[in-house]
């Protein structure tokens, strides 16, 4: 969980950092420096907003935990977060591209009619943004526990590095590669997405809200295969199986706890967690190539150019002939 709430942390911080020195470095260099308190107060009324959000968040939880259906909750927010990670890294992916662009344009208008309001609420959205999926993702990845994991060092080790790294970025100290950061950081928030989306399957088969094509005798989904002597997935299912069998598993249930948490990994997953993990990254995939980057936009174009060229060939034959 600390891997995971660091990665979550330093993505999204840093997102934000970027973003708003960014702001800062454009109001810099049109010397309209004095907008700058008006970044921070949105910046500042943001980090209240997601701390509120925050312990609302946590008091809905407790009230779901109190009536006993906090499971659902779980499986809601495992499955929301899903799509919230995916959309992430596709937006990320898109934007990218000109980021720096399309926010100056902004703030150069907001600059040229001296709207105060307007850079308060942009630096109001972008850090709320962050924030209030940041929160989100801790419930995914803690079963709610949120306080537990701001309080994390992985929380706390995720934000100090996108400060670091933030600085050095500003200060020209260290050259980043945005779109290389982003690539990296959005392949393994990826990962989290498809773990989060298998340990979901899991949870609604075991409730019995789902099914599976492959059934034990009394209709409960079957393991697709058990590699627990290998790598267990938690280290009680080690010191079971050692208790068990009185043999000692090849890597312990504590990476395999990691593993499970960062990758989505069972020893003994259904046969609907594995298709469900594999058509996660394909469905993805073909969604940020065709859709986010444009592959099949340039693809048409191609064909649609190749036919008109075409066109233009059997045009050009036929005028000849007739000639």
């Amino acid at each position: 969980m600390n891997f995971q709430a660091f990665l979550i942390t330093l993505r999204e911080a840093l997102e934000a950092i970027l973003i708003v020195g960014l702001i800062l470095s454009y109001l810099s260099r049109l010397k309209a420096e004095r907008f700058n308190k008006w970044v921070y107060a949105g910046v500042g009324l943001a980090l209240v907003s997601s701390f509120l959000v925050a312990l609302m968040f946590q008091v809905i939880f407790t009230g779901f935990a109190s009536f006993g259906s906090e499971i659902y909750l779980k499986v809601g927010i495992m499955f929301a977060s899903v799509l919230l990670l995916t959309h992430m890294v596709g937006w990320m992916t898109k934007q990218t591209k000109d980021v720096k662009g399309e926010m100056e344009k902004k703030i150069s208008a907001a600059v040229t009619v001296g709207s105060v309001s307007a850079m308060v609420i942009h630096s109001y959205l972008i850090v709320l943004r962050e924030g209030v999926e940041t929160v989100f993702f801790f419930a995914a990845i803690s079963g709610g526990e949120v306080q537990k994991v701001l309080t994390s060092y992985g929380a706390l080790s995720g934000l100090l590095t996108a400060l670091i790294l933030g600085y050095l970025f500003f200060s020209g100290t260290m050259k980043i590669s945005l779109k290389a950061f982003f690539q990296t950081t959005g392949m393994l928030i990826m990962f989290i997405a498809a773990g989060l989306f298998v340990q979901a399957i899991g949870i609604v088969q075991d409730l019995g809200m789902v099914g599976s094509v492959m059934e034990t005798a009394d209709g409960k989904p079957k393991e697709l295969y058990n590699i627990v002597e290998f790598m267990p997935e938690h280290f009680v299912d080690e010191q079971h199986y050692e208790r068990d069998t009185s043999d000692t598993v090849m890597i312990s249930g504590q990476i395999g706890l990691f593993m499970s948490a960062m990758f989505g990994y069972s020893h003994n997953p259904s046969f609907e967690q594995v298709a469900g993990y594999w058509l996660y990254f394909i469905a993805v995939f073909g969604w940020i190539g065709f859709y986010v980057k444009g592959y099949g936009r340039k693809f048409a174009a191609s064909k649609n150019k190749e036919a008109k060229q075409a066109e233009k060939r059997v045009a050009a034959s036929a005028k000849s002939v007739n000639a």
